[in-house]
């Protein structure tokens, strides 16, 4: 049977990290991978470099499938994404040729889930105050502030991929979860021990509120003042989503006013925020420059699903990993 003829174009920045050695031997065993790498400009420059090429393997910097791409690639049948969301990869014209396109998101969210959870630990026994209370008085009495984290409710909005093991994470812990997610269906919320519930309420009850939807039209800046006041006394929000589900001039504004909540945001709408904004200066905002997801050799994982995946298209086996123009729709 003639072997697949293959093409890794993405960053080099992060090449080695997501295709390492062991993942590279892996695809070289079942299929022929060109060599060398290249870059998205370095395929742009060489117009024939995708010809006779029948799977192309991406990552972080990946061209974009459209139009033009395609019709310097006529034998192109598979796009395997070692990275996130494809969105901003695959356009109609690689539907309308019928490309497969897979994406190691499940991958990358793992990681994801691993933060928020820890996040959530941190914030429902209140360390995040405590750390400010202590930092303020210099004194063991800040220790008043914080709690334990058994019978605290966390609010997960949305459970999607990452809001799953998010909660999968935190059955056991003695947590009450609630959602809200217009998709999620009762026998999956009783499966994960969580109940649904409107978002209005999920925040009005919960001690600490997880982000976890795509952004979309309808759901930019849908984390606004009237939600956002509706929080309890001494609640923390939690972004390792997407800056843009936030208002976040309006969060900006409800911080500044109440000094009991705390936001521990992964992202922001601008990344990194102006030199200017306030959310670098609150004590009560703590940022990190979007390490939630995968970081340094754990993007591995993703080379792996990839090279998993593209053995079972060989084989002609089911995909675990395909992402539909429909799927990708309801997408961040």
């Amino acid at each position: 049977m003639e072997r697949f003829k293959l093409r890794l174009v993405m960053e080099e920045r992060r090449r080695s990290d997501v295709y390492p050695a062991e993942v590279l031997a892996g695809i070289d065993r079942i299929a022929d991978l060109v060599r060398p790498f290249l870059t998205a400009q370095e395929l742009a420059d060489q117009p024939e470099a995708l010809r006779d090429v029948d799977v192309l393997l991406t990552g972080w910097g990946a061209p974009v499938i459209d139009a033009a791409l395609l019709e310097r690639a006529p034998r192109l049948r598979a796009v395997l994404h070692a990275a996130g969301s494809v969105k901003h990869v695959v356009t109609d014209a690689a539907w309308e040729r019928g490309v497969v396109v897979v994406s190691a998101a499940s991958a990358n969210a793992e990681p994801v889930a691993a933060m928020t959870a820890a996040q959530i630990h941190l914030a429902a026994r209140g360390v995040p105050g405590s750390r400010r209370v202590y930092r303020a008085e210099r004194s063991l009495a800040a220790s008043r502030v914080a709690s334990g984290a058994r019978d605290s409710t966390v609010g997960l909005v949305a459970l999607g991929e990452i809001g799953r093991r998010v909660a999968q994470r935190l059955r056991g812990t003695g947590v009450r979860m609630l959602a809200a997610d217009p998709f999620a269906t009762a026998e999956a919320a009783e499966a994960l021990d969580v109940e649904l519930v409107s978002l209005e309420e999920l925040f009005e009850r919960s001690q600490v509120v997880s982000l976890h939807a795509p952004l979309l039209p309808s759901t930019t800046g849908m984390i606004g003042e009237a939600l956002l006041e509706r929080m309890p006394q001494g609640a923390t929000l939690i972004n390792t989503a997407r800056g843009g589900l936030i208002d976040e001039p309006a969060l900006i504004e409800v911080l500044t006013r109440r000094a009991d909540l705390t936001a521990l945001l992964d992202v922001t709408v601008t990344e990194p925020p102006a030199s200017d904004s306030p959310l670098w200066t609150l004590d009560n905002v703590e940022l990190t420059p979007h390490v939630a997801g995968s970081m340094g050799a754990d993007r591995a994982a993703m080379g792996q699903l990839v090279c998993e995946e593209l053995e079972r298209l060989i084989d002609g086996r089911p995909l675990r990993h395909e992402i539909t123009q429909e799927a990708l729709a309801r997408m961040a």
